[in-house]
């Protein structure tokens, strides 16, 4: 009877134990599956509504997880929610808002790993606005903007590489609009304008996908201006001078179809066109050539079904645009229209001026046996004629002023009145004299009627 009763007893022990330590709190509640952590629960739930898309819902629990536990070690994570939250949404002021808390977190969290996701996030909201080239590019033109701005700030990130691609993309479709202006101005006619254009795309976007029909469209202007150059009416030898410069210009973007893509479409027609102006032509390196089939192989290729989709949708089509290589981060010095003109403009303005001889400064020598002439003595105000009207006119006559000063003025010829002289020259002697003259004036003031 005793032994069951032992049995018993220590059956029940190991049972309470067992339960006392089923109750134990692990040593990090957050990292244990059952943790009761109030801003955890908050968290959790956020979590599970965004699975469930119900976005309203996360974003509420999340705020009051921001707003009750300020401290908590979740607030950064539930702000970063927040924005994704926005994101997810899609619509175009859910996205501008989202814009807002992922620039808000960058703010308040600078040094954190996530600040490169959320600066990635802002470059993906305008990404996935962008545009097709002949529409509004003020998206791809932020999405770049973005792009570079993380691979600037944030080079060792593990979202550098998606950055880069996506920045090829969307330089892909900005240098896509360029090619397509420049064009247009050269089949309008407008041969400096297609210049600087091309210029500008080709210098800035080296991998687009149609640089080597760029370059050609550039060397085909430059030799069209030769053509117009030599049929101006202007000096012979600026028209050499402009003539040469630009076909100096055009065999520079032939050579460079050569050297940097010697595997695309415009190689042949661009060494043919080297040969017709007389420079000659280079020969690629195969670096150069293994560089540029690496391009070509890095370009997905498309069906005839997926172009007909592109075409009639709102987005651009980036089939085309190169996934390896660098993009460029800083754009380079960009060539206007204007600038060429004026340069144009100024080169046949000074040649003019120099054929003509206006703007020439000249010596007046003197022989050996001529005289230098002497000095003329500057003119004084006491030598100079006076002119009658130079002379002020009278003032007019003053309340309260009496008609003897008023008399000593200056006469109608210019001449000072003699009573005047003789005034001033016994003032100052005879007192009697002016006492007199004191009560003379007071004769003639003027009695104002005293009202009652």
């Amino acid at each position: 009877m005793f032994r069951r009763a032992l049995i018993a007893l220590l059956l029940a022990t190991s049972l309470l134990a067992g339960v006392a330590c089923s109750h134990k709190k692990a040593n990090n509640p957050l990292s244990h599956i059952n943790s009761k952590q109030p801003d955890k629960v908050l968290f959790d739930r956020a979590m599970e509504a965004m699975k469930e898309h119900k976005y309203d819902v996360a974003r509420m629990t999340l705020q009051t997880l921001i707003n009750t536990y300020p401290d908590s070690e979740f607030v950064a994570r539930a702000k970063l929610t927040v924005g994704e939250s926005w994101y997810q949404e899609g619509s175009t002021a859910a996205l501008a808002q989202a814009e807002t808390e992922f620039r808000d977190f960058i703010t308040f969290f600078p040094n954190m790993a996530e600040a490169s996701e959320a600066q990635l996030k802002i470059a993906d909201i305008h990404y996935r606005q962008m545009e097709k080239p002949d529409r509004d590019y003020a998206h791809a033109r932020r999405a770049e903007d973005e792009y570079r701005q993380l691979l600037l700030q944030y080079p060792d990130s593990k979202l550098a590489d998606t950055a880069r691609v996506r920045l090829l993309q969307v330089q892909e479709v900005l240098a896509e609009r360029e090619f397509r202006i420049a064009r247009f101005y050269y089949l309008r006619g407008s041969m400096l304008a297609s210049i600087a254009r091309a210029k500008t795309l080709t210098d800035t976007y080296p991998l687009y996908s149609r640089s080597d029909e760029a370059l050609f469209t550039l060397g085909q202007a430059y030799e069209q201006q030769v053509d117009r150059t030599r049929a101006s009416k202007i000096p012979d030898a600026l028209k050499a001078r402009l003539a040469k410069a630009d076909l100096d210009n055009a065999a520079q973007a032939y050579s460079k179809i050569v050297t940097r893509y010697p595997a695309m479409p415009r190689y042949q027609d661009a060494r043919r066109r080297l040969a017709a102006i007389d420079r000659p032509v280079p020969t690629p390196t195969p670096e150069a050539i293994a560089q540029n089939k690496q391009e070509l192989a890095s370009r997905t290729a498309t069906t005839r079904y997926e172009r007909f989709v592109n075409d009639i949708g709102k987005r651009p089509d980036l089939s085309s645009a190169v996934r390896v290589g660098q993009p460029t981060l800083v754009d380079p010095k960009e060539t206007d229209a204007p600038h060429l003109v004026r340069e144009i403009n100024a080169a046949v303005k000074s040649e003019m001026d120099a054929k003509s001889g206006s703007g020439k400064v000249t010596v007046e020598t003197v022989g050996a046996g001529g005289k230098v002439p002497e000095n003329q003595p500057a003119p004084r105000s006491a030598e100079a004629a006076v002119n009658p009207t130079d002379i002020p006119a009278k003032a007019p006559a003053q309340l309260n002023e009496s008609e003897s000063s008023t008399s000593n003025s200056i006469s109608a010829d210019g001449k000072p009145a003699e009573k005047a002289a003789e005034s001033s020259s016994t003032a100052t002697t005879d007192d009697k004299n002016s006492a007199s003259s004191r009560k003379a004036k007071k004769k003639h003031h003027l009695k104002l009627p005293i009202p009652f």
